[in-house]
């Protein structure tokens, strides 16, 4: 008897000793080095940490934010589509901000030397009215240009189509994130700018529904924590990120390089949301979507739970 109380001992307490990580799923717009906060903190073992295990799927952003409110995913980065959709009623708010200023890129044929200089001129774009334009808007309003009457927007598809445009005369420029501007300048593209070094306008995240704020408030802090880790592992080792992004991504060194290099300076250490880029952003999305009341931007995002998980990682000024 007092040897079955011992194994029965022994067992119970190898039980308490081995903690099952819990599981979430993570959807991913595309595999972008500005979506890579979260991904990369399973991949870096910022989740494991945290007592996490993550799945992450690629999904795209209407299907993710809707996959989002119902539950099927737990969470997701893309801040642009969540607060188009928060704006319509939809459940869901951002709790955390990695890429506080969107790392878009625009790239132009050899001969424009300024922005300035493409006054009159066609601009590429993948499709009206996304995220593309929207950048592309606040870049020329950056520079003094009206985007209504002195830039004409061509819809013109994929990568490889605005780029064939763009050598064939068609289009002066287009925007992207990296590792596009890497690829424009082996076609003798030239960069002229970069949104992220123009203004603030969160790009990617955390976001959940208000229901896994109610319910699992604790699991939302560890994985705000396990981002904000992996952010300040990417600030401070190059070699390491480059990496892991290369893996990630599917790409070469050289690509991985280039794109590491390019969107550095575009994530925050401590997942701070900015006030006037994230107040930037609604504005815009609610011309997007004609909405005209006021709109908080406590309506949209809580940060109570981001304020705990800095204080625990010992990051002052929340």
């Amino acid at each position: 008897m007092g040897k079955l109380l011992g194994i029965l001992l022994v067992s119970f307490f190898l039980q308490l000793s081995v903690h099952a990580a819990d599981k979430i799923r993570i959807g991913i717009p595309d595999f972008t080095a500005q979506f890579g906060s979260l991904p990369l903190a399973q991949k870096r073992g910022f989740f494991q940490e945290e007592d996490l295990q993550a799945e992450v799927i690629r999904i795209n952003a209407t299907i993710g934010i809707a996959a989002l409110a119902n539950g099927e995913i737990d969470y997701y980065p893309g801040i642009g589509p969540g607060v188009a959709a928060a704006l319509q009623g939809v459940p869901i708010k951002v709790v955390a901000c990695y890429v506080p200023s969107a790392p878009f890129a625009l790239i132009a044929r050899p001969e424009y030397k300024s922005v300035q200089e493409l006054r009159g001129k066609a601009i590429g774009l993948n499709t009206f009215g996304g995220n593309i334009e929207v950048v592309a808007r606040l870049i020329f309003k950056h520079f003094g240009l009206d985007a209504d009457r002195e830039i004409k927007f061509l819809a013109l598809g994929t990568n490889e189509r605005r780029f064939a445009a763009m050598k064939q005369g068609l289009a002066a420029a287009t925007l992207g994130t990296p590792p596009l501007d890497f690829f424009g300048k082996k076609f003798g593209f030239v960069v002229l700018t970069r949104a992220h070094e123009l203004f603030s306008y969160p790009a990617s995240g955390v976001l959940v529904s208000m229901k896994k704020i109610k319910d699992r408030p604790d699991e939302i802090k560890r994985v705000i924590k396990a981002g904000i880790k992996f952010n300040r592992y990417f600030r401070s080792n190059r070699d390491g990120s480059i990496q892991a992004m290369a893996e990630w991504m599917k790409i070469d060194k050289e690509t991985a390089t280039a794109t590491y290099e390019s969107v550095l300076k575009a994530f925050n250490d401590d997942g701070a949301l900015p006030e006037d880029g994230f107040r930037l952003l609604i504005e815009e999305a609610k011309k997007q979507a004609k909405v005209g009341r006021e709109v908080s931007q406590n309506d949209i995002a809580d940060l109570s739970i981001l304020r705990e998980a800095q204080k625990e990682l010992g990051i002052k000024g929340f």
